[in-house]
């Protein structure tokens, strides 16, 4: 005997026992525990369509019914009659049957209601192998060992379901009659099915063929068979939804065929497991099948749908259809036919759209993957228009457009991407630097480069990598509203970057990631399995709600999620965006919101109260807690003394109150640190108290409470305390102490105390004669002079914070009306608003250009003064004979700072300029020399102390404490939390059209910045931050201003005013004002007739999300496009090539083209402007070499 017929198996087993009647078997294991198995096995089970009750079958003969419900999960009842194997077993999907088979060559209807048998349908001469109900009508199918499939009538039984009575076969017959018996099959027949809505049957049996068959009303015959299996086939079932057959083998594959063309399309195979049987969810794209093993569940297709959004429209694919949905007005229409591309089984995998040329490229994973480029027709007539008719194919893994007329191919096998027209024509061919399993859509001529370990962003132009992360394979990117924000996603991580990808953070899911979609405020939104969640840029994550099924979400807006379901049906889902608004605002400082959010939200749970201290806000988590000892563990970190007193008195514990006196002592509020020792009984700590205070009346109480309780020591400090000499003496003497009471009492010139202590001891004066006399004492206990018994003690003010001012009063001012500006702390639109509304008159104010001239005569009077101060800094005093003169303390400021401003602090204005010009390329000091006084002067204070002398030079350091001489350094005279509100400023000029004014403040702005002092490399992060805002709005308002004198100056020059007014919308400034800028460019190209670019400009303008009054506007402009995309003056603008503005002539410097920079600001200018005067700041040499700001210190 070779092979052994493992039936049951088991694992670590010491010790087994069979019972000798019951098919049960004890198992004794090394860990202690017994085990009693029934080893018999379980054939048949199924699950009730609407109820918690599952139905089992085995080889014990017997029917058992079970409870699913978790809180009671037992056997309900078991069903006896069938005298051999029970085979299968099924609920009925509407009457209370229950369908057993069995290998006794019978088939039984079962009443689970009234637990009897109801009908035994008899006629196979061997094992029943399976029998089912129809879905719909009263059929039963059942196949047999005995080659054969029964089609049984069923519809007696509904009519006339015999009484509960006792068992009766004759009347068991009269219900059920054989409607067809199916001969054809060579060998025993394994299993049949009936197809979900037509009158088809397919069965599986040993003679490795499927067979297809047909019912009509009075008769069935076989259609066709399937052929291709090469040993038993289990199980054969239809597909719910499409015409597809499943089936599975002893041979180890599941096979999938084309129920049309009876081919086999797809084989699926195990190395070691026969299958067994296959199930099909009913709803979902799902199967089951058991093998030898165990069982798998997998899906036959990819459920999710390929789509893509441009503005309020989504592209998606339905049953290979290309549709349109509106998110506004939930318009859906189909568009496109791709049910010629690829195989009719296979979705197609993704979608670009074009909005340019109003096209599409879809790709297929099928035949080693296909692309198709169609165009969409511009109205949808009724009629579907078919991608084969006019649609370009080719081979491709991953096809994206990159461009208005390119499109990128990734060809996997020959690991080459091709760039190519609309005519399908190969342009360019790339060689990836790596190996690349996907690419995606990287910004204006970029892809995304995905391969297993890395994601690359290269330049398809320039053919080179411009930047590199280490990622897991990612599957899907999902770019922000303004391209600055891109997420990467993989299976089980998200990747959250930059658009160079210089900035990245990481989340990491345990469960499989599905979708993900930004918010309109700057937060991505993705769903897993069973949750949406959101992910802020800063890598903070959380969920915001459940899902029972998954989702693909295409677009968040507000509190609505729109997504597709598994069907790819357009959906919404209405969720609450407070926790991740709360905070986001929380992240950027915006007060306002907050408080809104806390008055008109309920954000409670642990996690907000962990979020918020870790945050270091425990003040703002104090006001959503109610838990006791969570609001005083907050009301301590924070400091609320109130709180935590109140909290502390309610929760009394001696733990808690000496908590509470640590942290009023560190603050002064003695009358809390006296209430709280009161609670915990500290005598000794609250006479010390009283004695810090100087309230005399509580150190008598004291001492009358330290007599009570009998505690020397206790009498002795307060006695001490009180400057009661007699006491100290009394309690002396009480412990035996004469001695020290003795001394005590000679030393504060009490002779008579001193004698009765002699007495008492039984001494005479001649006994002490030889201790030392000691003068009388001068220590006494000083006199009050405030009382601060009941003031507590000064302390230094923190300046009250928003939040304790606002929910200290219930509201803030003005808290009517609170801008909901989705967690962004910059300045409300409505100025811009205003201001736009001025912009828009027909007649320009006058614009003021000489507000940055300097007054000479008042130059020359600061020449006078700074010469005398330099004189005075310099005048030496007369030294004795011998004595030379230290290092002074402006020299030791230029030895120890590289920073210009400190030197100029030290009065080395030399120095400061050359490293001016070293650093950042500064050749023009004239207009510095205002900041260059202001910062010596600063640096620098001078005290006259006798009228006859000059005055006295001192200098102001930063670190006073300090005394190492290689270590000092002058006074910081301006912080750049000062700059930033001068920059403010300027913002408010520019929402309030006071153009020359801002042009002003943003240089005065850069000059502060050349002589700042940076500390951190955060603070050296922020100090170019701020450079780079101040530049790009420098550069935007004096291209404004010259767009406004060229208008005034030379009207005819139309074309010119309308590129200037592009130029002005692709300087990186603040939402508020991109509108303000996109609204004048708007207006200026309208009103030239350039129809076609004002409403590109438009839908620029929409993607700001502005008022509903603006966005009302710019979708008319938008139609006045569509009805008229034409332009009568041609201008010099390219919106889809990057580009930077020359800050000179103020014309564009195209991506690729020679350019140089200003070494202070990072302006670019076109070449021939290398080694002039920066005309934007009027302060550097273009071009010139530097070595940039010296690192912190």
């Amino acid at each position: 005997m070779s092979v052994m017929l493992t039936k049951f198996e088991s694992k670590s087993n010491r010790g087994l026992a069979f019972h000798p009647t019951q098919p049960l078997l004890a198992a004794a294991l090394h860990n202690g525990s017994v085990q009693l198995w029934n080893y018999r096995p379980v054939r048949g089970v199924a699950i009730h369509p609407s109820r918690a009750l599952l139905v089992t079958g085995g080889d014990d003969y017997k029917i058992k019914v079970w409870d699913l419900k978790p809180q009671s999960r037992r056997c309900l009842f078991t069903l006896h009659g069938h005298l051999d194997y029970v085979r299968t077993v099924q609920f009925h999907h509407e009457m209370p049957w229950i369908l057993s088979a069995s290998d006794d060559q019978t088939i039984r209807i079962w009443n689970s209601t009234s637990r009897h048998c109801v009908a035994i349908l008899t006629g196979h001469s061997h094992y029943v192998m399976s029998a089912q109900f129809h879905p719909k009508d009263d059929l039963i199918v059942s196949t047999s060992m005995d080659q054969t499939v029964r089609v049984w009538d069923i519809s007696g039984l509904r009519k006339n379901t015999p009484n509960n009575g006792p068992n009766n076969f004759e009347t068991f017959d009269t219900f059920s009659t054989v409607k067809y018996v199916l001969e054809g099959h060579d060998r025993g027949v394994n299993w049949a099915s009936f197809h979900p809505t037509l009158p088809l049957i397919v069965s599986a049996a040993d003679d490795r063929t499927i067979k297809i068959w047909r019912m009509s009303e009075t008769r069935a015959w076989e259609v066709d068979s399937c052929r291709g299996h090469f040993n038993s086939v289990s199980s054969a079932i239809f597909h719910p939804k499409h015409e597809l057959i499943v089936s599975c083998a002893e041979d180890k594959t599941i096979r999938v065929w084309d129920l049309a063309k009876r081919t086999a399309i797809q084989t699926f195979r195990r190395e070691n497991d026969r299958f067994w049987i296959l199930a099909a969810h009913p709803n979902l794209n799902l199967f089951a099948a058991g093998h030898d093993g165990g069982l798998i569940v997998f899906k036959l297709e990819r459920e999710r749908p390929a789509f893509t959004v441009h503005g309020d429209m989504l592209y998606y694919i339905r049953d290979k259809y290309v549709r349109t949905y509106d998110f506004n007005s939930g318009s859906d229409i189909g568009l496109l036919s791709v049910r010629k591309f690829g195989s009719p089984y296979v979705p197609p995998r993704t979608l670009s759209y074009n909005p340019a040329e109003r096209a599409v490229v879809v790709t297929i994973s099928s035949d080693n993957g296909l692309f198709e480029l169609s165009s969409l027709p511009t109205q949808s007539n009724g009629e579907v228009k078919d991608s084969s008719a006019d649609g370009k194919r080719g081979s491709a893994h991953s096809a994206i457009f990159v461009a208005r007329n390119r499109f990128a191919v990734l060809n996997k096998t020959s690991q080459l991407i091709e760039v190519r027209d609309l005519s399908n024509s190969v342009v360019k061919t790339i060689k990836p630097p790596a190996q690349t399993n996907e690419i995606f859509y990287g910004g204006t001529a970029c892809l995304i480069l995905s391969s297993t370990s890395t994601v690359v962003l290269y330049d398809i132009q320039q053919q080179k990598t411009i930047a590199e992360l280490n990622s897991p394979p990612v599957k899907y990117v999902v770019w922000n509203a303004d391209g600055s924000l891109v997420a990467l996603m993989s299976k089980h991580t998200i990747t959250i970057a930059n658009k160079n990808f210089s900035q990245n953070s990481l989340i990491h899911e345990t469960i499989r990631i599905k979708s993900g979609a930004w918010d309109d405020t700057g937060v991505f939104i993705y769903s897993t399995l069973n949750h949406i969640k959101y992910c802020l840029p800063q890598g903070d994550h959380g969920v915001i709600c459940t899902l029972d099924n998954p989702v693909y979400l295409t677009r968040v807006k507000g509190k609505t999620a729109h997504c597709l379901d598994r069907s790819a049906r357009p959906r919404t889902i209405t969720f609450d965006p407070t926790e991740y608004r709360f905070k986001l605002a929380l992240l950027r400082n915006n007060y306002d919101e907050m408080l809104h959010i806390i008055r008109t939200s309920t954000l409670l749970g642990q996690s907000i109260i962990a979020y918020l201290q870790q945050k270091g806000f425990p003040e703002i988590a104090l006001h959503f807690v109610q838990d006791k000892n969570t609001r005083f563990d907050l009301a301590i970190e924070c400091g609320n003394l109130d709180v935590a007193l109140e909290t502390a008195r309610a929760i009394d514990r001696p733990e808690c109150w000496e908590r509470l006196a640590q942290q009023a002592l560190k603050q002064g509020n003695h009358k809390i640190v006296e209430k709280a020792y009161q609670q915990t009984k500290n005598f000794d700590r609250l006479s010390f108290l009283y004695l810090a205070i100087g309230s005399t009346e509580k150190l008598s109480k004291m001492q009358k409470i330290a007599d009570a309780r009998g505690d020397p020591m206790s009498r002795f400090h307060n006695a001490l305390y009180a400057g009661d000499v007699l006491g100290r003496i009394t309690v002396l003497r009480d412990v035996g102490l004469h001695p020290l009471a003795y001394l005590t009492a000679k030393t504060n010139g009490l002779e008579e105390e001193a004698a009765e202590i002699l007495e008492a001891a039984g001494l005479t004066e001649a006994d002490v004669d030889d201790v030392p006399a000691f003068g009388k004492c001068t220590l006494q206990t000083p006199s009050v002079v405030t009382p601060t018994s009941n003031l507590n003690w000064p302390s230094i003010s923190m300046g009250e914070s928003f939040f304790d001012r606002a929910l200290a009063n219930g509201h803030l001012d003005g808290d009517g009306d609170i801008p909901h500006i989705n967690g962004n702390g910059m300045d409300s639109g409505v100025g811009a608003s205003t201001a736009l509304d001025e912009w828009a008159k027909d007649e320009e104010p006058d614009v003021e250009e000489d507000g940055w001239e300097l007054d000479a005569e008042a130059e020359d009077d600061e020449e006078k003064d700074a010469d005398e101060e330099f004189e005075d800094a310099i005048e030496e005093e007369d030294l004795g004979a011998g004595a030379a003169p230290g290092v002074s303390e402006n020299e030791l400021w230029v030895r120890n700072s590289p920073f210009a401003a400190e030197h100029v602090a030290a009065g080395s204005f030399d120095t400061a300029m050359q490293l001016l010009n070293r650093q950042l390329g500064v050749v023009n000091f004239a207009l510095l020399k205002p900041s260059f006084l202001s910062i010596y002067r600063s640096s620098h204070v001078y005290v006259t102390p006798i009228a006859s002398l000059p005055p006295l030079q001192l200098h102001i350091r930063r670190n006073p404490e300090e005394t190492s001489p290689g270590r000092v350094l002058p006074v910081a005279t301006r912080a750049l939390s000062s700059i930033r509100t001068e920059l403010s400023e300027g913002y408010r000029f520019v929402s309030g059209n006071k153009l020359s004014e801002a042009q002003a403040t943003f240089r005065s702005v850069l000059q502060a910045l050349l002589l700042m002092v940076v500390s951190s490399d955060n603070e050296a992060k922020e100090w170019r931050d701020t450079v780079t805002a101040a530049r790009e709005y420098l550069l935007g308002v004096s291209i404004e201003l010259e767009r406004r004198r060229i208008a005034q100056d030379e009207p005819d020059n139309v074309r010119r005013s309308l590129e200037l007014a592009a130029y002005f919308t692709h300087c990186q400034l603040q939402p508020q004002h991109m509108q303000i800028a996109l609204r004048s460019a708007i207006s200026v190209f309208a009103k030239a007739n350039n129809h076609a670019t004002a409403a590109k400009l438009a839908r620029r303008l929409l993607d700001l999300n502005p008022d509903p009054k603006i966005v009302a506007q710019a979708r008319q402009r938008i139609a006045a496009g569509d009805r008229n995309p034409r332009n009568t003056v041609e201008v010099s603008y390219d919106e889809f090539t990057e580009f930077e503005i020359c800050a000179a002539t103020y014309t564009p410097i195209y991506k690729g083209s020679p350019s140089v920079r200003c070494p202070y600001t990072d302006a670019a200018f076109l070449p021939e402007f290398k080694g002039k005067l920066d005309p934007l700041i009027e302060l550097t040499e273009i071009g010139a070499t530097a070595s940039g700001l010296p690192a912190p210190r």
